[in-house]
Formats: C-alpha cells, sequence, structure tokens
C-alpha cells in the first residue's frame, strides 16, 4: 500500500493536475479561440466601417458649420484641419468643429480625405476604408458623406 506523505501546507502531496490534464485544458482553450476569433475579427471590421460611416457624417456636419460661420468650405490648402485650427486671416471661424487632430483621421489611422468641390459645388469627404487604397469591396471599400 502507498502511503501518503503530508506536506507543510496541509495537502497530500498526490493532490494536483497532472501534465497530461493541462496540456488537454490548453488543447480545448485553443479550439475555442480558433473558432471564435476569425468571428470576432469580422465583427470588429464591420464595426470599423460603421464607424468609419458616421464619422464622415460628423465631418460634413462640421464641414457646413464651418461654411455657415465663414461663408466658404475649406480650400484644398486648408482641407480638414480648418475644422480643428482657425485658418490664417479667417475671422468669422468660431471652431473648432472637430475635437482635436483625432477627429479627422478614419478607425484605421488614416486622414480622411477632403476634395473641395468646384464652384458652387460640395465638397467631397471620404475614407478609403480598411486598405487605404481607392475601391474595393466589402470592408475596403470606399466610405463617402452622405448628403
Amino acid at each position: 500500500m502507498r502511503k501518503r506523505v503530508r506536506q507543510a501546507d496541509g495537502l497530500r502531496g498526490d493532490e494536483g493536475y497532472t501534465l497530461t490534464e493541462m496540456l488537454v485544458v490548453i488543447a480545448i482553450i485553443g479550439l475555442i479561440a480558433a473558432v471564435l476569433t476569425p468571428s470576432l475579427m469580422g465583427q470588429l471590421n464591420r464595426s470599423r466601417v460603421k464607424a468609419a460611416q458616421l464619422q464622415l457624417e460628423t465631418i460634413s456636419a462640421a464641414v457646413e458649420a464651418f461654411r455657415a460661420d465663414t461663408g466658404r468650405y475649406p480650400t484644398g490648402a486648408e482641407g480638414l484641419r480648418a475644422l480643428v485650427a482657425q485658418p490664417e486671416g479667417e475671422e468669422a471661424w468660431t471652431g473648432p468643429y472637430v475635437k482635436g487632430e483625432k477627429g479627422v483621421l478614419d478607425p484605421w489611422g488614416r486622414a480622411i480625405v477632403y476634395q473641395p468641390g468646384d464652384e458652387g459645388q460640395e465638397p467631397v469627404i471620404l475614407s478609403y476604408g480598411a486598405d487605404g487604397k481607392p475601391g474595393g469591396s466589402g470592408i475596403k471599400r470606399d466610405l463617402r458623406a452622405e448628403r
């Protein structure tokens, strides 16, 4: 018969988990992570697209507020920076219209594109999506502010 040895903390010497049991638990956790990770990443990407669209709408409204105050849209040289800091020589500016420099970055950390409109036309405000390149589909598609 096997004699059990008492340890100083009151536990028996044969209590605890075996290496095999630990490896089985780690394998199960790994399988669960492998199954759930792709769906969670897909949801994260879809959330970024929705956040980008909302942000473009917010910036579009800020550009309109800039125009209401100054009587003009920001120039190409000023870009969306005109929503954050007062353009030189613009006395009618009552901004900032967007909070901080991060307010003009899309959820992927890239600058939102501002293209001033031709005479009498509204500017174009867009994000190139997850890939940062023109064109694409799905989460990589270009996003535009709706008017």
